[in-house]
């Protein structure tokens, strides 16, 4: 058996297998996404179901909305998974996508829902509203697919691994208070 030593160098004497050191990084990538939740929100319904296609390799459940008042009740009903990411449109009927990220992002339950603006938009301008409405991502139509699938493990990466740091978080806070308390009795 092969072994790698201290130096990246195989070596005899070394204690750690060189098959333990190969990692799936499909595997690894599929771990991290786990099973997320994605949030299309569209007014044109071929866009919608280009996005899904596009999205159709990952593990992944959609859900869509027709326009930001049914994005807005989607997110707000406690009987539907909150989304890990959501695409919005920007121009849409009753609600544009500025307003429904701005709102998304004021709300303390939803603040850290990582929103991507999928849009015909492309001035300068129309990236700063996104920014200053707190989009996490632009993304101008016509979109490439590997683009959208790139940015959209980015940020189902970034999602699930701050939830994992709140809980290690919650978890350290939980052991010290314990430890606290057992010093006070």
């Amino acid at each position: 058996m092969t072994t790698i030593g201290p130096n990246h160098e195989p070596a005899d004497d070394a204690s750690v297998p060189v098959d333990a050191l190969e990692i799936d990084p499909d595997e690894d990538e599929t771990q991290a996404l786990g099973e997320s939740v994605i949030l299309i929100v569209d007014d044109n319904e071929q866009n919608v179901e280009l996005l899904q296609a596009y999205l159709d390799s990952l593990p992944c459940t959609v859900m869509t909305a027709g326009d930001g008042i049914e994005a807005m009740a989607t997110i707000d009903d406690p009987d539907q998974a909150t989304p890990d990411l959501i695409l919005l449109d920007v121009m849409m009927p009753r609600m544009s996508g500025f307003e429904v990220c701005r709102r998304i992002k004021e709300n303390p339950a939803t603040r850290t829902i990582p929103v991507m603006m999928v849009t015909a938009l492309n001035e300068l301008g129309d990236i700063e509203r996104g920014v200053e409405s707190g989009t996490d991502d632009f993304l101008s139509k016509p979109v490439n697919k590997l683009e959208l699938v790139t940015r959209v493990k980015s940020l189902l990466r970034v999602r699930h691994l701050k939830r994992e740091l709140d809980r290690t978080v919650a978890y350290i806070q939980n052991i010290e208070s314990r430890g606290a308390s057992d010093v006070t009795e």
